[in-house]
C-alpha cells in the first residue's frame, strides 16, 4: 500500500484507494494549525487515516473539522467514527445534509457497507461561503450536478490556488443524485477558477493550471 504524502504547502493526501482502503475516495488533510479533513473515505479505514495523519507528523487530536464535498458513501463513511473519537465538526451543504444525517441515497448498499449516520454541525447554504478554520480561509462553492449539495473548496496558500473539486469525473447519473445539465454549469464554474492545483476525488492531484483546465474541459465535452 502506498504512503500518505505532502501535496503542497499545508496540503496532504492521507487517504485513497491505494493509501487507506480500496473503496476510499482521495482524502485530503489541510494543516491550518487546527487540522481540517476534506472527506473521510468509505468507512473501513478510520484507523488507517489516523495512522496516516500521525505518519506525517501530525496529532489526530488536533482534527477540528471535516468538510464533506458530497454525500456518497466513499466520501462520508468514516465521518461518524472520527467525530466520535475527536469531536470534529462536520461541515456540508444543506442540500446533502439530510443524506449524511439519515443515510438515504448515499450508496452504502452498493459498496456493501453499513453506514453510520451522523449530525452535520454546520450546514452551508447558497452558492458561495467562506469559512475561517484555523489559520486558513476555505472558500466553498456550490457545484450541483454530481449530487444536489456537492461543493468544491478553494484554498489560497503560498501564492497558489488549490481546488478540492471532488468527483469532477462524475458520474452524473440521476440514480446517484446527478443532473447532467447542472453538472455542465458547475464544471464551467470550476474551469473558470483557473486553479493551479486540483485535488480530485479519485484521480488524485493534477497540476499545473493548464492540465487542470484540460482535465475539467474534458468532462464538460463528455456531457455535451
Amino acid at each position: 500500500m502506498s504512503q500518505p504524502y505532502k501535496v503542497f504547502e499545508d496540503v496532504y493526501m492521507v487517504g485513497s484507494s491505494d493509501i487507506s482502503h480500496s473503496m476510499d475516495c482521495c482524502v485530503y488533510l489541510v494543516d491550518a494549525g487546527d487540522l481540517v479533513l476534506i472527506d473521510a473515505g468509505a468507512g473501513k479505514s478510520a484507523s488507517r487515516l489516523i495512522d496516516n495523519i500521525q505518519a506525517l507528523g501530525f496529532q489526530p487530536e488536533k482534527l477540528s473539522a471535516m468538510i464533506v464535498t458530497h454525500a456518497h458513501i466513499d466520501h462520508i463513511g468514516s465521518l461518524h467514527d472520527l467525530k466520535e473519537l475527536y469531536g470534529v465538526q462536520i461541515i456540508a451543504h444543506k442540500e446533502d445534509a439530510e443524506a449524511i444525517e439519515t443515510g438515504s441515497k448515499v450508496g452504502a448498499a452498493y459498496y456493501g457497507i453499513k453506514y453510520k449516520p451522523c449530525i452535520v454541525d454546520i450546514k452551508i447554504q447558497g452558492n458561495e461561503n467562506k469559512l475561517k478554520l484555523g489559520s486558513h480561509e476555505f472558500k466553498m462553492i456550490h457545484i450541483p450536478g454530481h449530487t444536489p449539495g456537492s461543493v468544491a473548496i478553494i484554498l489560497e496558500v503560498a501564492g497558489k490556488k488549490v481546488l478540492f473539486g471532488q468527483d469532477i469525473h462524475g458520474p452524473y447519473h440521476p440514480n446517484w443524485g446527478g443532473d447532467p445539465q447542472k453538472a455542465i454549469e458547475s464544471l464551467i464554474k470550476l474551469r473558470e477558477i483557473q486553479a493551479d492545483i486540483l485535488c480530485e476525488g479519485h484521480y488524485g492531484v493534477i497540476q499545473p493550471e493548464e492540465s487542470v483546465t484540460d482535465f475539467i474541459q474534458g468532462f464538460i465535452d463528455d456531457l455535451r
